[in-house]
């Protein structure tokens, strides 16, 4: 006799969801060309076929993990450059929540997404044209706080590249110690310290994270 479950199991094709999260975990531990949809559908319990209800093909499952980078990674680094901050200081903390929130940047799909970049010309060509979107973004952060052009161009150079470097260099890093360096980080890129209050902000959003106490996180992050 066949359950429920059991008939669910034998009719169902998955979801596009369910292919591009499988195929999102083997780009980001094992690289691109491990994305192969017969042994995806395996590794699934799925037909190969079902696939096919979802995505014409291969490379159809391939822009949309280029096109999940692009809107989570871009879409959330633009935004949070965007929100509204009394300080130039302020508003580089609230850039920073990328970094330290996976829920608003994929660091591991960044660092896939870049590799594998290395050999596809056109997805060369569609970092680099991110990358230019993600600097004029951080650009523009700085002119609204009053820097000129210039120095706002070099300031968000500076920001972004230095977190690319992370990003490429795969660096470990433990939270509580990034978190402590955050406001030596702001005053670097800005030219500001920010204030007790502008990390107490920061910090209290992300303690959490670092297993830190109220008054731990306090005094690491001000120092």
């Amino acid at each position: 006799m066949t359950t429920g479950a059991e008939t669910r199991t034998a009719g169902w094709r998955g979801s596009a969801d369910v292919w591009l999260d499988a195929a999102y975990d083997i780009l980001v531990s094992r690289g691109v060309g491990q994305i192969k949809i017969g042994a995806m559908a395996a590794a699934l319990g799925l037909s190969r076929t079902s696939f096919y209800w979802h995505f014409p093909d291969r490379e159809a499952l391939l822009d949309a993990l280029v096109r999940r980078w692009q809107e989570k990674n871009t879409g959330n680094l633009v935004r949070q450059s965007e929100l509204w901050a009394a300080t130039i200081a302020e508003a580089v903390l609230n850039v920073f929540d990328c970094w330290i929130s996976p829920e608003l940047f994929d660091a591991r799909l960044d660092f896939a997404i870049r590799n594998w970049a290395q050999s596809s010309p056109p997805l060369k060509q569609a970092v680099a044209a991110t990358d230019a979107a993600r600097l004029a973004a951080l650009t523009a952060m700085f002119a609204r706080h009053g820097h000129d052009p210039e120095e706002s161009d070099v300031r968000a150079r500076t920001l972004y590249l230095t977190q690319v470097g992370y990003i490429s260099m795969a660096t470990v890093e433990p939270l509580p110690d990034r978190l402590a360096r955050m406001p030596a980080y702001v005053a670097t890129f800005t030219g500001r310290a920010p204030t007790s209050e502008d990390v107490e902000r920061f910090a209290s959003r992300h303690r959490h994270r670092a297993g830190l106490s109220g008054s731990g996180g306090r005094s690491r992050g001000a120092s």
